[in-house]
């Protein structure tokens, strides 16, 4: 375990300027999204579990100000929710320097092999055997905007949503992508309709490696209660979606980034494991899966699939309601 000094408080996610203290959420995510969540969680933890749910969803889909609605609703019903970022289990800033020297995106946080999960494996085991659950903290805001580790907290929960971007990411194996990065050299059809075609042939020469550091997060995974996934319609709207956030964050007076690193970034998340062949495999094993357009409204909700827990609702529900803002 970590031997930094421990920080006192509880992790709630940072405020959001467009909700302030009262988190609103979309009326449809809500109902057939959030809600769900917490129904999920309520009769693990009467049976005696400690539930970790996994919440994955890509960069400014809206997983801070979700999972503060999540936190609120559960303390109302009497459930010690914690809400976890994968992100703040990043390695501490040398370890990540040198993990990622040379990386195509010239980013120093982001991809597989940036976290900890040493460290979070056993945050997470020590928790479920019946400890106090104790986790990194990890601030943007240091050293210049890369980020670094700023100690531990413990708290005493009941279940906890862990939320990120890679979550539930499983790697495809040397052998597999080998032949789909074959296939893409030789302008094979095999290697799918423009997958790999997107990505630099630097950022292709890199994806064993990325697929490769995704070993070292199943210990991570096979932890998890169920998974819940935020999909966007398409996979170009993240990157509009953390532009407009970082737009908020400067009005407001916030840290912000460069455009340029903030693209980078951006692009590391969707080229470092290509959604195509990281992301949607997922669709078909999460209790809940909401769709967002460009806008962030829930479009279609699907629910109960192959995860192995009983998510509470029926089955897909489909349509477009109203975006609510505070």
């Amino acid at each position: 375990m970590d031997s930094l000094t421990p920080v006192p408080t509880a992790r709630s996610g940072a405020p959001d300027p467009l909700v302030g203290d009262s988190p609103v959420i979309d009326p449809l995510l809500r109902e057939r999204f959030a809600e769900p969540i917490l129904r999920l969680l309520e009769p693990l933890v009467a049976a005696g579990s400690r539930p970790v749910l996994g919440l994955n969803g890509p960069v400014g889909a809206g997983k801070t100000t979700l999972c503060r609605w999540l936190q609120q609703q559960a303390q109302r019903r009497g459930l010690r929710l914690a809400v976890a970022s994968i992100d703040d289990a990043y390695l501490p800033w040398p370890l990540r320097q040198r993990q990622l020297a040379g990386n195509p995106f010239g980013v120093s946080r982001v991809p597989p092999g940036s976290h900890d999960t040493e460290l979070l494996i056993g945050c997470l085991e020590q928790w479920r055997a019946g400890g106090p659950l104790v986790l990194p903290r990890f601030d943007k805001t240091r050293r210049g905007g890369q980020g670094d580790r700023i100690g531990l907290q413990r708290l005493e929960v009941d279940a906890l949503v862990l939320e990120g971007w890679l979550v539930g990411c499983r790697p495809l194996g040397g052998e597999r992508l080998a032949a789909l990065l074959a296939a893409t050299e030789r302008g094979s059809a095999a290697a799918g309709p423009g997958i790999l075609n997107r990505l630099s042939a630097e950022e292709r020469h890199w994806l064993p490696r990325w697929d490769q550091a995704l070993q070292a997060y199943l210990p991570i995974w096979e932890q998890l209660a169920g998974l819940a996934l935020l999909r966007p319609e398409g996979w170009s709207l993240p990157r509009r979606w953390r532009f407009q956030a970082e737009a908020r964050q400067r009005r407001a007076g916030g840290c912000w980034l460069d455009p340029a690193e903030l693209r980078q970034l951006v692009r590391s998340s969707l080229c470092s494991l290509p959604p195509e062949l990281y992301q949607q495999p997922l669709e078909g094993e999460a209790a809940l899966v909401a769709w967002l357009d460009g806008r962030r409204r829930c479009v279609r909700v699907q629910s109960g699939v192959q995860s192995g827990v009983q998510s509470g609702v029926p089955g897909p529900v489909q349509g477009r309601v109203q975006h609510t803002e505070g």
